[in-house]
């Protein structure tokens, strides 16, 4: 019988460890990366006899990565964010 309270009471008390705020802050982070991942896409040459300069230009040396970067500082911002904390 102990056991049964226990479990139902462990069911009353069970919810997310994420709220909204960090869905948002997820998702904002996740469209970094997919932005600076296509970005950094691209860029090749058809022929492999003719070298593309293309590949070396700002926007796929600096701000691509640039912008991964920030999208993965948004994810670790919403993992370590509680929504809980009392102002």
């Amino acid at each position: 019988m102990g056991e049964q309270k226990r479990k139902e009471q462990a069911a009353k008390n069970q919810r997310f460890i994420f709220e909204r705020t960090n869905f948002k802050f997820m998702l904002i982070g996740l469209a970094f990366i997919g932005l600076g991942f296509i970005l950094m896409a691209g860029g090749g040459s058809d022929d492999p006899n003719v070298f593309n300069p293309e590949i070396y230009n700002w926007r796929r040396i600096r701000l691509a990565p640039a912008l991964i970067l920030i999208g993965f500082g948004f994810e670790v911002y919403a993992i370590l964010l509680n929504p809980d904390k009392k102002k």
